[in-house]
Formats: C-alpha cells, structure tokens, sequence
C-alpha cells in the first residue's frame, strides 16, 4: 500500500513539474433578470470541475480567465431566481450571457455527489437535495443534521442537541458515508453519541444523495450520502470574508465563525475559525438534561493554485469538540438526576451543577485531523483527478469522576484515503471515468478498558462511470468491485485476553443503470436499479465491551456476512408556473442485514453485565434478510397572482421489515416516524433598496406515530406521534451599490413548548422517573434562535 501511494504522489509531481503553460481561454457575460432586463448583481457563475468562481458586478458582468478547453458544466445562481445549468465547449474566448428567472424552489443546480463528473441536478436518476448556504441561515434547527432532516427521506439518531447522526431512508450510521471537501470522513462511524465531526458554522454547501452509492464510493454508501462542501474558491482578484454568528436560547448556545479567502491570478486560499459552546438543554418535563453541554474550537481551511493546466488545493481542518454524554440516571425518591452516578462522589444534582458549559464525567473529547491534497489536471480534452487524504481520528471517553483526566476508552483512527479518476473526453456526449480508489486504516486503544480489539483494514475498489446525454434523456450507470482485508488484533485488559487475533476479506460487486427523462422542459420521470453493499465493521464483528453514551454491554459476532442490497429507485418531478409536483418511491432489497438486540436469559428476563459499581443491559449483533420500502411527496404551490406566497408541504413514508419474524416482530429496529413538514412562506422586497429577500414562515412538523418498532427481545418501544410549530424571520441589509452587507435570521422552534421524544431519541431508554412514571429523557424545548451574517470583499489587489 505505502508502495501505491509513493508511485501515486511521484506522478503528480511529474505531472505539475512537467505541466505546460498550456492556452487557456477566457468566458465572458452578463447575468439579467428575465423579466426586467435588469442586471443581477452578486449573481454567481461556478465551474465545478476546474473548482473555479465568478460573481456578475453592479453591471451584471462576470469574467473566467484561464479556462482550459474542452466540455465544462456551468453553473449560474442568484438568490430568489432558478439555478442555470449549461453544458459548453469551450475552444476559444467565449461570450455567453444568462437570463434568470424567478424561482418556484431552490433545488436545482449542479451536483457533484454520486457521480464522477459535475452534472445536473435534473440528470441525475436518484434523488439528490441541495441546500445551499443562504438557505442553511434561514431553516430553523439546533444543528447541521437536525437542518438536514427537513429535507425529504431524512431524519436524525439524536441524544440531545448537540449531536445527531443523519438517517436516509430508514439506514444510518455506517450505511451512511459523510464526505467533506470531496473525502469521506472516517471517525468511529458507529457511535451514536457524537455527531459527524463536522464544522457546521463552516459549511457553505451540503449534498444529500438518497440511495445506494457504493458504485463510487465503495462500502458503506448503502443508504446514501451526506456531501458537506466547506471550501469554495472565490472570483480571481477579490478578497471575502465574512463573520458568522449564532445564539440560540434553549441550551444557550453561543457561536462565532470567521472566514477569510482570497484569489490573485490563480493563487487562491480560505482559512475559516470556529467557536461554539452550550449548556445542558431542557424540557417541561426533566428540566435541564444533566450534562447535555458542549465545547468546540475547529479552524481549517485550503491554499491551492488554479491555472489553464488544472488546479491542486492542499486542504486542512482541526476539529476539537469537548462533548458530556447524558446517562439520564435518577434519585429514586425524587426523580432528579444523579450527578457522578455509580461512583463513590453520586450524589443528586444541585441547581449550580447546569451552570456550566464543561462537561462532568462521563463526557468524551473528539478530535479529528484532516490534510488533503485535491488535483485535477488537464491532459488534452481528457481530465486526470488525483485525491489523498489523511485522517487522524482521536476519540476519548471519560468516566470516573475519581479521574477526570484519565480516559477509560480512547480510540486512536488513522486513515489513509487515496481515489484516482480519469475522464476520458467527452465524444458524442458521452462522458465516461474509470476510477481506483480505497483507504489504508489503523484503530489502535490507548487506555485501560477496551470496547472493539484493535485492528488493521486495506480497502481497494475500482469502477468505470459512464454518463451519456441524448437531448431529452440522460442515461448514466457503471461497476465497480471492492476488496477489503481486516486484521484484527489480540486483545489484553487487566492482563486477560479479552480478544482474540482473526482476519476477514469481503468481496463485493456493485452496480448501477439509471434514466432521467424529460419530454417536456416542466416535467421529469427518473428510475434507477443499483446493487450496493456493506461490510461489517469492527464493533459489529469484535465487540466486548461497555458502550457509555447508549447504556450498552455490547457483543459482536464475528461471522457476520457483508450485508448486500438491491434497490429499485423511481421518481417524477413537474415543475410549472404556479405549482411543482416531485414523487420518488424505492424498494430496497438487503440481504444479510445487520442489527443489534437484547440478549435474554433462560428465563425471558434481560441479560445484565456488571462492569465495577455500573450494571448495563446486553445487546448482541446478529443479521438476517430484510427489505425497505418507502416514497417522498413534494408539494410546493405558488399561486398566481400571490407570487409573492409559497406552500410546501413534504410528506416522507419507511417500512422495514424482516422477512422472518425475529422473537415474533418482523420490523427492522431504528425506522423513523413518518412525517409530514408543511411550512407557508412569504418572499419580499427581492429588489429592495435598504432590505432585500425578505421572509416569513411558519412550519408544522407532524410526526405520525411510530407503533411498528423492533418488539423483539424488548429491544424497541412504541412511540407516540407528536406534532411541533416553527417560525422563522429574516433579510438582507444592502448598501447603495446594491450589495449585501449583513444578513439577519430570528427562528423558533417548538414554538408551544411540546413535550415529546422521538422514536430515533436514544434517550427515551434511559431510567424510569419514579416520581412522575416517565420513562427516559426528552426532547428539547422551546428555542429562539438568533444568526447574523456580515459578508465583506475588497480588491485583492488595493
């Protein structure tokens, strides 16, 4: 492997060593509103795959130097109107103006997620959702993947308001691949008690993908992928930044984020900062929730070059989260909580025990390190893409109070990520890539106690992409097959073997055909046949150990199979004057799925392990075939002539079921609520002088009840519906040229201040309050929220 890797990076030094000043070429226009005639100033005009920008001035111009020849995906956007999408060959200096419309929705545009080569959003045969930055300010939520889960097919694993892990379609955890800046980010992916390690302030841009995507993306791309897009080059010759706030009173959140890029002929650069930190969130019923609080400093950023030969970026980011893990243990005569339960210091918590935004054991750190280097380089009309990532994941967990500094767990995750593509050139409109790509892992332990041995994991996999355009149709599929080698190593606490050395390989083939079809510029039908797959990671496989943020003693199993899918995926979307109209349904077909379950004793009763003064309940992994099925409504009226009005309304269904009844249920355990979103908003003051893009909206969350849950081994409980009321206000303060110099955004959530958990809540399992009969821990509360947003640019040049 280190061999590869060597061979890898001495050819992208031969490359840029030897790399021509070839000719680049210029592209030139103005952007206009369709209906006035009036030039958009700050509409901006990306090219994704020369990672290169552009923003239209006061007269509406925008101006691309550089640009290499060949077929280019240009994508134009402004704020109120509808994403431009056009495919250009570009050979010489190229003149092309845009006119743009005002926009029904938001959704469209180019994607880069599940696909080799920027496309169309519209192209694209599986359902992709875009959430650009300016919309991110404006969604009332508590964090980036609560944000996520308005979206159509998603929802959120949560223990509280700070972290959350995303759920497409029913799958989560590993069969969830997390990409940031083009790479996916390996931490300890089946923890439910962080979150995706993510700088959230940072994020310009987020991609969902629903649907298998092992085709690019290997293992683990089973239900889908979450894309976070942080650093964007900016227009040559400019310096941007911008100065991000956020407050939110629940929890009393209090965050800051600084950025700051630049661009002089072609040497670009971002360097972002982050600060956020909370206190314990709260509810009517438990009143704050005991060690809920958390603390993050995260900084990264990019330095790269962008020249007519390609473009190479060296990508950083430190991620620092201090983060208390809710236990949710109470006084059996008052139903407060215990504070240091299980310990020799338990004692009931007093009032000046939630004042603080440190957390008090159990509590974990989690840091995450990344360095990048993306390359793209242009050889002829073909394109050579050369990625190397490292990762060092870092996660402790502390929980004695006796010593609070010592960990008892501590993980220490390095990945070496590696994903060569080469696009041939684009003939006839066809687009076609072959692609190598994998990791290189480490887990080692680096404390007393134990949960999963360490180990060492090769991944190699290797696909042919191909895309062809037939002027109503886009027809786009491919292969791919992966190897993955694990060695696990012996395993020593307290000076007994607690696991023993074996070894796995896993093989696997996947695939993908799909269609999108449009007859009509209004109307689009999309379907698509895939073939993914997963294989079992190492808790999954090795387990031993006391799991403290899920109130688990976990077990593996170490013959467990790669869990193997075959999805059926189709969809319509309608897009007209005054209405749009989108339906996706799937099928998922899983073979061999994987799920943890109580074990029980002889006697039915749950089976107990004693670890010092804590008693946890036994959860063992096992599999067994299932199926998924679900759809996604959108329905977005606009009527004429309230142009002015907009009434979306998102309906999302999932049902899992086991082909055989295990202990007698046959539902698949961690299926989400169904959900109905509808949220009624007014759009103003699009070309106002002093406030521009004013809104206002108010949301209903309806979640149905969930009373088909995993029954079996007591795993699962049934959960009732609920039904919470959002809001949200805010605008754009402009100058006299027209710019935007501040943007404002107030939100509420759970504007009644509904009591409710919900079935993904993994605290709803904690102790029974024997003063009220509750059992477990809610959600949050009522919580107002506050961001601003102070964007400024001068000439990199002055």
């Amino acid at each position: 492997m280190q061999k590869l890797l060597l061979v890898i990076v001495a050819v992208c030094f031969v490359i840029v060593a030897n790399a021509q000043p070839s000719k680049g070429f210029s592209l030139t226009g103005k952007i206009t509103d369709a209906q006035t005639a009036l030039p958009l100033a700050g509409a901006s005009v990306s090219i994704d795959d020369s990672r290169s920008g552009a923003v239209a001035n006061a007269q509406g111009e925008y101006t691309f130097k550089n640009i290499a020849g060949g077929h280019h995906i240009i994508e134009v956007s402004y704020s109120g109107f509808t994403t431009t999408v056009l495919h250009i060959d570009i050979s010489a200096n190229t003149t092309k103006d845009f006119a743009l419309v005002p926009a029904i929705r938001e959704q469209q545009g180019i994607i880069i997620t599940g696909v080799a080569q920027a496309t169309n959003a519209r192209n694209s045969p599986v359902p992709v959702s875009i959430l650009r930055k300016a919309e991110m300010l404006q969604i009332p939520s508590t964090n980036i993947v609560d944000m996520l889960s308005r979206q159509p097919g998603v929802s959120q694993i949560s223990t509280g308001p700070a972290v959350s892990k995303p759920v497409i379609r029913g799958l989560s955890f590993n069969r969830v691949v997390v990409v940031n800046d083009g790479v996916r980010q390996e931490g300890q992916q089946w923890g439910e008690e962080h979150g995706v390690e993510i700088d959230e302030l940072s994020v310009t841009r987020a991609e969902v993908l629903k649907g298998p995507a092992s085709l690019m993306y290997g293992s683990d791309a089973l239900g889908g992928v979450v894309n976070f897009i942080t650093n964007t080059p900016i227009p040559d010759g400019l310096i941007r930044g911008s100065v991000l706030t956020n407050l939110q009173s629940n929890n009393n959140l209090a965050g800051i984020n600084l950025n700051l890029a630049g661009n002089n002929h072609g040497f670009n650069w971002n360097v972002y900062g982050t600060s956020r930190s909370a206190r314990d969130y709260r509810n009517r019923f438990d009143g704050r929730v005991l060690n809920s609080r958390f603390k993050e400093a995260n900084f990264g950023g990019y330095v790269g070059l962008n020249k007519a030969w390609g473009y190479s970026h060296l990508i950083f980011s430190a991620f620092d989260q201090h983060l208390g893990l809710v236990e949710g243990r109470r006084d059996s005569a008052t139903g407060a909580f215990l504070i240091y339960a299980d310990s020799p210091l338990e004692r009931i918590s007093q009032s000046n025990d939630y004042e603080s935004r440190t957390p008090v054991a159990p509590y974990q750190i989690v840091k995450h390190y990344k360095v990048v280097s993306d390359n793209s380089f242009n050889m002829g009309h073909s394109r050579l893409k050369v990625n190397l990532a490292y990762q060092d994941n870092l996660r402790r967990e502390f929980a004695d109070p006796e010593q609070p500094t010592t960990p008892n767990l501590f993980f220490d995750l390095k990945t070496l990520d590696y994903n060569l593509q080469f696009a041939l050139p684009t003939k006839a409109e066809w687009q076609t890539t072959f692609g190598l790509g994998g990791m290189q892992q480490s887990n080692r332990n680096k404390a007393e106690e134990t949960l999963i041995p360490e180990y060492d994991l090769f991944d190699v996999g290797s696909f042919v992409f191909t895309q062809k355009y037939f002027g109503k149709a886009t027809v786009s599929g491919g292969l791919r097959y992966d190897y993955r080698a694990i060695n696990s190593k012996t395993g020593m606490e307290a000076n007994t073997i607690k696991f023993e050395a074996f070894q796995r390989k896993f093989y696997n083939v996947s695939a993908s055909a799909g269609i999108s079809y449009t007859p009509v510029q209004y109307f689009t039908f999309k379907a698509n046949l895939a073939r993914g797959f997963r294989a079992p990671t190492l808790t999954e496989l090795a387990s031993n150990g006391a799991h403290e943020g899920t109130i688990r003693y976990e077990y593996g199993s170490r013959d467990l199979a790669s869990e193997k899918s075959f999805q059926v995926d189709g969809g319509i979307e309608a897009d007209y004057t005054h209405f749009s109209f989108t339906l996706n349904a799937f099928y998922n077909r899983i073979k061999d799925f994987i799920f943890y379950r109580r074990l029980q004793t002889s006697s039915g009763a749950d089976s107990l392990v004693t670890r010092g003064s804590e008693t946890f309940q036994a959860f063992r992994y096992g599999q067994s075939n299932a199926t998924l099925s679900g759809l996604e409504v959108v329905f977005d009226f606009h009527p004429h002539p309230l142009d002015w009005l907009h009434f979306e309304n998102t309906f999302s269904y999932v049902r899992g079921r086991f082909d055989k009844p295990l202990d007698g249920s046959y539902n698949l355990p961690e299926i989400p609520h169904n959900r109905l979103i509808s949220e009624l908003r007014g759009n103003f003051l699009k070309k106002g002088k002093s406030l521009r893009n004013l809104y206002v909206m108010l949301e209903e969350n309806i979640a149905f009840a969930q009373d088909k849950p995993f029954f079996g081994y007591n795993t699962e409980t049934a959960t009732p519906g609920y039904q919470l009321l959002n809001a949200g206000i805010g605008t754009d303060f402009v100058n006299r040229k027209g710019s935007t110099w501040a943007s404002l955004h107030f939100a509420v959530n759970n504007i009644a201040d509904k009591v409710y958990q919900d079935h993904l809540n993994r605290l709803k399992y904690t102790d029974v309050n024997n003063v009220t009969g509750r059992e477990g821990v809610f959600n949050a509360g009522r919580n107002f929220s506050v961001k601003l947003n102070i964007p400024f640019t001068f000439s990199a040049n002055k």
